[in-house]
């Protein structure tokens, strides 16, 4: 994967060239910004242009059939093509979603289901679960073991692997309504040192120590068996 959030997740500006600018969206050379998908948010930033005039992106979006990543930008403002831009990136907001993007990998560490569903903001996220029958949830179990997790300070990695081999691990995907497109010839994993491995298209941080102390929000049932666990930041 070549863009540039997944190759250095921990840049924040970057200098770059304007594709196109229409309807649709702005189209940046390269981007620091990740694009809404996976449940996490697509990123806000700024961009400005050599006199210092500024444009702000408010939000960051995959068109369905170029694949281009849209920047979707205030105002009616129109950038010629060529225009060169330096592009610096909500940071604060990103590293948050990282962190609790992290965390909903832990999450699923803590509570062995397959996932229903999922979500994230800034402030907190929530993973939905399919529990086995007689399988019980405890808020402060599940609280006590996701921040030990976190306190451990585990190293988090990319690791890329093809949809063949994926589909001879079925146990590594853990999410039941939405499987990996498993035609691609790479699809990237996410490894917990020693806990977890699964695909994911998200951006995570580093360490789990960067995720922070984290609370259990609520706990929801949403069906039968299907229980809403939501996590927050703590800070």
């Amino acid at each position: 994967m070549a863009e540039q959030f997944y190759q250095h997740p921990y840049q924040t500006r970057l200098a770059t060239r304007v594709l196109r600018h229409d309807d649709a969206g702005l189209v940046l050379e390269n981007t620091l910004c990740y694009p809404l998908g996976g449940g996490q948010p697509g990123d806000s930033a700024t961009l400005t242009l050599a006199d210092g005039t500024a444009l702000r992106v408010a939000d960051t979006r995959r068109d369905r059939e170029s694949r281009a990543i849209l920047h979707q930008t205030d105002g009616d403002a129109r950038l010629a093509p060529g225009t060169e831009v330096t592009l610096e990136l909500d940071w604060e907001r990103r590293h948050r979603h990282m962190r609790v993007h992290t965390c909903l990998h832990l999450l699923s560490v803590v509570i062995p289901a397959g996932v229903t569903g999922g979500n994230l903001t800034a402030e907190s996220g929530r993973l939905d679960f399919d529990l086995p029958e007689g399988m019980e949830l405890d808020k402060e179990h599940i609280e006590v073991e996701l921040n030990r997790l976190v306190a451990a300070d585990l190293a988090v990695t990319v690791r890329m692997t093809s949809g063949e081999a994926l589909k001879a691990q079925p146990e590594l995907i853990k999410t039941m309504s939405v499987t990996p497109p498993l035609h691609l010839p790479e699809i990237r994993l996410i490894e917990v040192a020693g806990v977890d491995l699964q695909p994911c298209g998200g951006t995570h941080v580093a360490r789990t120590g960067e995720i922070g102390r984290v609370r259990v929000k609520k706990i929801e049932s949403k069906g039968a068996r299907n229980k809403r666990v939501v996590v927050e930041l703590a800070d």
